[in-house]
């Protein structure tokens, strides 16, 4: 009797574990930030899109595909022309994810490393369209317009594919290695220009600072000869008794000069040897 019972409750086990394992097998978890496409061996890829949670399929007749829908980056570079037939390498970086409800037509065209078939090829076709429109040096001064430009192209490109584009950055601009060349020697000639301009304001400025002089010279020449006509020699004699205060001061303030008074005989004693 109690073999049968340990026996019945073996059989149910058995068959709870088989049930278990039946239905574990037909599940599937789709994850924060995912979203699941069915694929039916009999109808193909179905249209529904299954959100986030636990979900049941059948098994081998069904299988799920796993897509992620959060952004992504993915720089892409790429080395192009500009109007002047420059060469420009250039790098961008892009945010993308798919389109949720264009998930199926997105695996049925392209699969899941739909990036890798979709990315590189639109962002190479928009950068060389939209820089071919400017020149090497509207790169570098109309940056924002270039990029706004990219951008507004390459998101309707990609939205043809089921593909958003959150944002778009040129994160590296770089020319080949003649216009680079040719940029330093622009700057070396424009700094030589400003150099040599400053030299002849120079000369300019000296120039009228000594005809400037020349006119107070002459002034101040004719100022004179017309005081010597009116004052005659009193002036000069004016001007000699200042000049012989003014030595007379400076000698003052000396102290190893002695004075000896005019017209005496003044001996100095000298010590005896």
């Amino acid at each position: 009797m109690a073999a049968q019972f340990f026996n019945r409750i073996g059989q149910i086990g058995l068959g709870v574990a088989v049930a278990g394992g039946v239905i574990n097998s037909a599940l599937y978890n789709v994850d924060g930030g995912h979203r699941a496409v069915i694929f039916d061996r009999f109808a193909g890829v179905k249209n529904q899109v299954v959100g986030e949670g636990t979900h049941f399929f059948i098994p081998w007749i069904q299988r799920p595909i796993i897509f992620d829908i959060r952004s992504r980056p993915r720089n892409v570079p790429v080395v192009t022309g500009s109007k002047d037939l420059q060469n420009v390498n250039i790098t961008l970086r892009i945010l993308f994810r798919p389109i949720p409800d264009q998930l199926p037509r997105v695996y049925t065209t392209l699969g899941v490393d739909y990036d890798e078939r979709v990315l590189p090829s639109i962002t190479t076709e928009v950068l060389k369209a939209v820089v071919a429109q400017f020149d090497a040096g509207e790169l570098i001064t109309q940056r924002e317009i270039v990029s706004q430009k990219v951008s507004e192209d390459l998101m309707e490109r990609a939205s043809q594919f089921g593909v958003i584009l959150d944002d778009i950055s040129i994160t590296h601009l770089t020319f080949g290695k003649e216009f680079t060349q040719a940029v330093e020697l622009k700057q070396v000639a424009q700094q030589d220009a400003e150099k040599a301009r400053f030299l002849v304001e120079k000369a300019e400025q000296q120039k009228k600072a000594a005809v400037i002089s020349a006119e107070g010279d002459a002034q101040a020449a004719i100022l004179l000869a017309k005081s010597f006509g009116d004052a005659g020699e009193g002036l000069v004699e004016l001007r000699r008794i200042e000049a012989a205060e003014d030595i007379a001061y400076q000698l003052s303030r000396s102290r190893q000069v002695a004075y000896l008074p005019a017209g005496q005989n003044v001996l100095l004693s000298m010590p005896n040897v």
